[in-house]
């Protein structure tokens, strides 16, 4: 928006200390006008007789103070005028120097250089408390970008990838007129499949990362019965038993998208499990003002350091080595990007057995329980 320039705060300030110093000055002067008055009389015509040897001394009169005073006490109003524009000046500057390095690493992160901290010195007060504050926003806008910019690349890759390979087999399908052309659809199919449950993934996590959403009364037990039940032929076909324990466990929000969130954590379950007899806890359990969302599975050994990048997007627990029903790299990252939409907390913890546990920690709404 375009404004016109207007005067600085710091010569508003000078100009708001100088004048108060000004009508302070003048107030005690018209107090000592007034005091003085009261004993000096308007004329005085007779001398005072004087001590024994001494002459007699003149009683000044009011026109005698007023010419006295007057000219003093607008010498004194000039220098009290001078000095509260320069005392003014002075520590208008230095009360606006942090505002002024504040103003310095806006400008230098409205222009891209999320880098610079104020790192704002002294003890706390106000000033301290917003250079401090702007200090964290500037870390998260970092992190938030450097996040950003990964997913962009991994996206344009793995979006890249189904293209690439549906033109190269176009292309041998072209050059290769007798190639079984049933082999070839079922494999473009695949791969469209593939990039279909990517977008849809994709669109996804930008909806729960922009918090497009009406909340509503949700039950959590209810979202994890009906994803056993769903991904209950999936664990069959992996030889993975599901053991469930739901308690009611209301909370508010999106529905659909903790349905999403429930179903991604028992599908990972499911898929990144044993080779055989793998088995998956899906649990719900409700405190005094959370209610948790508990998802354990058995599987390989887990690091505590790949465990802590899962939520990445695009991170894969075993690799990036695919299968039919390996996903497409966005499960965790999705239920991260839900878990902070519903302004909760995700915990990922390696099993001392190898396999993983995911908590998702939600607020309690009671009021559901009682309806």
């Amino acid at each position: 928006m375009g404004r016109r320039p207007g005067a600085s705060v710091r010569l508003k300030l000078t100009l708001s200390y100088a004048g108060f110093l000004m009508v302070a000055g003048a107030l005690l002067l018209a107090v000592v006008w007034v005091f003085l008055l009261r004993y000096v009389p308007e004329v005085i015509d007779a001398a005072l007789p004087g001590a024994p040897g001494m002459p007699g001394m003149s009683i000044p009169d009011r026109a005698d103070l007023q010419a006295a005073f007057v000219p003093k006490a607008a010498i004194a109003l000039a220098v009290l005028l001078v000095l509260g524009l320069l005392g003014g000046w002075v520590l208008a500057g230095s009360m606006l120097a942090p505002l002024v390095r504040i103003t310095n690493a806006t400008r230098l992160a409205a222009n891209g250089s999320l880098a610079h901290r104020i790192h704002l010195e002294g003890r706390q007060d106000e000033f301290r408390e917003l250079a401090d504050a702007f200090d964290t926003m500037l870390a998260r806008i970092e992190a938030h970008d450097a996040e950003q910019r990964r997913f962009a690349t991994n996206a344009s890759h793995e979006l890249r990838t189904p293209l690439a390979i549906t033109r190269t087999l176009l292309e041998v399908a072209r050059d290769d007129p007798n190639r079984d052309t049933g082999a070839l659809l079922d494999r473009l199919q695949f791969v469209n499949t593939r990039a279909t449950d990517l977008t849809e993934a994709l669109l996804l996590l930008s909806r729960a990362n922009r918090r497009s959403f009406t909340r509503e009364h949700v039950d959590l037990s209810l979202a994890a019965e009906e994803a056993t039940e769903t991904l209950l032929p999936l664990a069959e076909r992996h030889g993975v038993t599901i053991e469930t324990s739901a308690e009611l466990a209301p909370t508010s929000g999106s529905y659909v998208l903790l349905s999403q969130l429930t179903a991604n954590l028992v599908h990972n379950a499911i898929v990144h499990n044993l080779p055989e007899r793998g088995v998956v806890w899906v649990s719900t359990d409700v405190y005094s003002e959370a209610v948790v969302l508990t998802v354990e599975n058995t599987g390989a050994k887990l690091s505590p350091q790949l465990v802590s990048t899962l939520t990445e997007p695009f991170q894969r627990g075993t690799g990036r080595v695919r299968s039919d029903h390996a996903g497409v790299g966005l499960g965790l990252a999705i239920v991260d990007s839900i878990v902070r939409a519903h302004d909760g907390t995700l915990t990922l913890t390696p099993r001392v057995g190898g396999g993983l546990r995911v908590s998702v920690r939600l607020r309690c709404e009671r009021e559901l329980g009682h309806g």
